[in-house]
């Protein structure tokens, strides 16, 4: 008996272990989504913005390590998705996305809703066509597949609106076998590394996401050199907790002991990681850089020697070769300025805070409103979330504050737009992480602009019923965005939002809302949050003159938040 092509759409997908299809319902999708209705294992999740679909789908297959799937109709439908497709792509997970268009015989006739997908997506997808026949979709669908999957990357297949329930012509299943193998470098480029890394004096490693598979070699290795241990922010949730050579993040987002680490290194090794903030990389160094692929290794900073395979087995190939080191300094001064400079950071958090600065000279940046300092709000999430949760953060502050306060112990998970950088990720992220498994919590950290972005899909938690803790870093501003103003020293512009009280729009969507506006409120209203068996919104009005210091402030930096800082207050007296 034949099948038609939607069928052959949903059986692939179920052999594949794929479980949910992120989309919004209509025209071309129609064959798709009844197919998809029908399915034992395969379950429609009806997003309310084709972007939120994309970010969710491209968290499942970030969290897995497998395909995450998404639908966008004709036109408008498709074009949404771009932004969280994008974020799949820098994010180097496979997606496959399904792009409906009009009928075959209006195909460029400019007809109602057309849209050239195959030149909307050529940027963002490693795999994109047009199925034109029935007779052709088992082998288009094979190759957007592997393709994803081996490049780690987005395909997208574009269905008319009049092929989806045609019959096939043969009963031939789509054939999806996949092998995955790892990389070693050959002996020759091994010794040539461990060379320059024994004759290279003090070394410093930068751990990166692609190392997170290999955690224990890369503790050995650091063991054996003597290393501290420089972490990437995608890297946190493989190398954070309980690492004795671990000294944070480098960066805008970092800090003075990773810094320094890196500065006072002779020889750094990049393990998966492709770091991009090429002013963070000191002059000067031995580099060797390891990267399954080779295209991302010197394009950052100058590198020595370059290993373009798998980190487990090539650091399980040094190991072999490198000597162990005796001298511990560089390890323990490290290791000793992180301490350090983590010490600063929990009295930043302590709730008790501003009630030492009664009485003495107050700054610009003070806390002058008394409201919640977003410092002491991760901390407190960070105390009474599982150790097995998984995390979602908005990028902007709400990503300063999670890399600082929350730490990646036990099992837990993080993921964000950590490279495409984009806003409103944290929630739709939170939806795709939660439908995985309903009884892991799952905590998305929602900046307060992130949240109204795609505020509407707080419907999909409702409708889903997912137990998902928002936490909205309530500053009513742009707040990266104010840092960036007043970093350049020009005063704050445009950045203020008139924001709505968060838990009331959640409690009028049948969500559980809690708002906080006072420091001494912010414990209770967590311990609630998270007692809490259903969806829970926890609006916090946090402090909008809170700044992070980077890892390496400078002169130039500090001039520029004082001179934005005395404009803001002269606009603001009317001078």
């Amino acid at each position: 008996m034949s099948r038609t092509v939607a069928r052959l759409f949903t059986d692939t997908l179920e052999e594949l272990g794929v479980r949910h299809v992120f989309g919004v319902v209509g025209d071309a999708l129609n064959p798709l989504t009844d197919a998809i209705r029908s399915s034992e294992t395969l379950s429609w999740v009806g997003c309310r913005h084709e972007e939120a679909a994309a970010f969710a789908a491209g968290a499942q297959s970030q969290l897995t390590d497998t395909l995450g799937v998404c639908m966008g109709t004709v036109g408008p439908g498709s074009v949404h998705l771009l932004n969280g497709l994008y974020d799949a792509a820098k994010s180097g997970t496979p997606v496959l996305a399904v792009a409906g268009q009009v009928p075959l015989s209006e195909v460029g006739t400019d007809y109602f809703q057309e849209v050239d997908n195959d030149l909307l997506f050529k940027d963002v997808a490693v795999f994109r066509a047009t199925v034109t026949s029935p007779e052709q979709l088992p082998g288009l669908l094979e190759v957007a597949v592997r393709t994803a999957i081996g490049r780690r990357g987005v395909a997208v297949l574009t269905v008319p609106g009049d092929i989806g329930d045609k019959e096939l012509p043969a009963d031939r299943p789509a054939r999806l076998s996949v092998a995955r193998s790892e990389t070693r470098p050959d002996d020759p480029e091994l010794d040539e590394a461990a060379r320059l890394i024994d004759d290279g004096g003090d070394v410093t490693l930068l751990v990166g996401r692609g190392a997170r598979t290999s955690r224990e070699d890369v503790l050995a290795l650091a063991d054996r050199l003597a290393a501290p241990m420089v972490i990437t922010l995608k890297a946190k949730e493989g190398f954070e907790g309980d690492n004795p050579f671990q000294v944070g993040q480098t960066g805008l987002i970092g800090n003075p002991a990773a810094a320094r680490a890196m500065d006072r290194a002779d020889t750094l090794v990049l393990l998966g990681t492709d770091f991009p903030y090429r002013e963070w990389y000191p002059e000067g160094k031995k580099v060797v850089q390891v990267d399954r692929v080779a295209e991302h290794i010197g394009r950052r900073v100058p590198v020595d020697v370059a290993l373009a395979a798998d980190v487990g087995p090539t650091v399980r190939g040094l190991l072999q070769r490198v000597a162990a080191r005796e001298d511990r300094k560089h390890l323990d001064s490290a290791r000793e300025k992180f301490t350090q400079w983590q010490d600063g950071q929990r009295r930043l958090a302590d709730p008790g805070h501003d009630k030492g600065l009664i009485g003495k000279v107050r700054s610009a940046f003070d806390n002058r409103d008394h409201l919640v300092r977003p410092e002491a709000l991760a901390a407190a999430v960070d105390a009474a979330a599982d150790d097995d949760a998984v995390f979602t953060s908005d990028t902007g502050m709400a990503t300063v504050w999670l890399s600082r306060f929350v730490e990646m112990r036990g099992s837990r998970r993080l993921i964000g737009s950590y490279n495409l950088g984009s806003m409103a990720n944290a929630m739709p992220q939170a939806i795709g992480a939660q439908l995985l498994d309903r009884d892991r919590q799952t905590v998305a950290f929602c900046g307060d602009g992130g949240l109204s972005m795609l505020l509407g899909d707080l419907m999909t938690i409702r409708t889903e019923q997912l137990p998902v803790k928002l936490v909205v870093f309530d500053n009513q501003r742009l707040g990266m965005v104010k840092l960036e103003q007043e970093q350049a020293g020009l005063p704050e512009f445009g950045t203020v939002l008139d924001n709505p009280d968060f838990a009331a729009v959640a409690v009028a969507l049948g969500i559980k809302g809690i708002r906080v506006e006072r420091p001494e409120d912010l414990a209770d209203a967590v311990t609630r949050a998270f007692a809490e068996p259903g969806p829970v919104l926890l609006d916090v009005l946090t402090n909008p003159d809170e700044i992070a210091v980077p890892a390496k402030p400078t002169v130039q930096q500090g001039w520029g938040f004082a001179i934005a800082k005395v404009r803001e207050n002269l606009r603001s007296t009317g001078s």
